[in-house]
């Protein structure tokens, strides 16, 4: 029998990723479904024949219910946008225990245990205290975001606009995340585990703008804003104020030089060593055309 496995934030970089990666190396052993707001249009993103669609959405708990019935095990994301845990997240770990989910994987965050203002450590705690079997995935800041939530600055003001300071930031991709996430949930040696993926690149925001000029052909300016500019330009923007703080909170942590650590776990769950932000930049350089 096919072990069930039930995929939140389906659509997105690190959800689809690890969909990809499940259904192309182990299509034989899980039956794969991915949790979607919309299931019509995440048909259309997500085309893969064996793949299974269910409505799914934090913010009903009737459509959380109804997607886990049946489920082995989980893949949970939390929505970047959702940073009330007791509210959004909560209702969900409680819900796959009723369920009798067997194991439940988080995207977590890197350095999570010693930042316990971030919604990724109080998801932690809530799972450990319910008693479920875990894996934390505890990725480095991803690539993907200078792609996406960095895109258009860089692309229409050749610019990068984060407030790390100098500090360095460890990067990994989130194809490589999705791999890995594929691996633990395809697997059965993962259970009360926390893994810390990293990529092999630390470097600070000159650094990167540098690498991402060298790429494009044109001259990429890291800004350096202060947190209070940083804050001020996203509210402009009209970026969510909740959303806003959690992005503040993350790049505080490169701003003070502890974004920057490396672990060998990634590396040797893949079995290769992970994707160099030089490759991610030449791979994704359209992106900032």
């Amino acid at each position: 029998m096919k072990t069930k496995i039930l995929v939140t934030g389906a659509t997105g970089n690190v959800g689809a990723a690890t969909i990809a990666h499940l259904l192309a190396q182990y299509a034989g052993a899980v039956e794969v479904t991915a949790a979607v707001q919309d299931v019509t249009r995440a048909r259309q993103a997500l085309l893969h024949p064996e793949l299974r669609f269910v409505r799914f959405n934090f913010e009903d708990l009737s459509t959380v219910k109804a997607a886990l019935a049946g489920m082995d095990k989980l893949f949970l994301l939390r929505p970047p946008q959702l940073a009330d845990v007791r509210q959004y997240l909560e209702p969900v770990v409680l819900a796959a225990k009723a369920a009798g989910v067997k194991h439940v994987v988080f995207l977590s965050l890197q350095g999570v245990e010693h930042n316990k203002l971030t919604p990724h450590y109080k998801v932690e705690q809530i799972i450990r205290r319910e008693g479920l079997p875990y894996t934390f995935l505890r990725p480095s800041f991803f690539m993907q975001n200078l792609s996406t939530t960095h895109r258009a600055e860089i692309a229409e003001r050749s610019e990068i606009f984060i407030p790390a300071g100098r500090g360095k930031t460890n990067f990994v991709d989130v194809r490589d995340v999705g791999e890995a996430a594929a691996r633990v949930l395809a697997g059965e040696n993962h259970l009360n585990r926390a893994y810390e993926l990293t990529g092999a690149d630390a470097c600070d925001y000159y650094e990167v703008a540098a690498l991402l000029g060298r790429t494009l052909g044109r001259p990429i300016r890291y800004a350096n804003p202060s947190v209070v500019r940083f804050c001020w330009r996203k509210w402009r923007e009209g970026v969510p104020v909740p959303f806003i703080l959690v992005m503040t909170a993350l790049y505080m942590v490169a701003r003070l030089g502890k974004a920057a650590g490396y672990a060998p776990d990634l590396q040797v769950l893949l079995g290769r060593v992970p994707t160099s932000l030089a490759q991610f930049a030449e791979d994704y350089r359209d992106a900032w055309a």
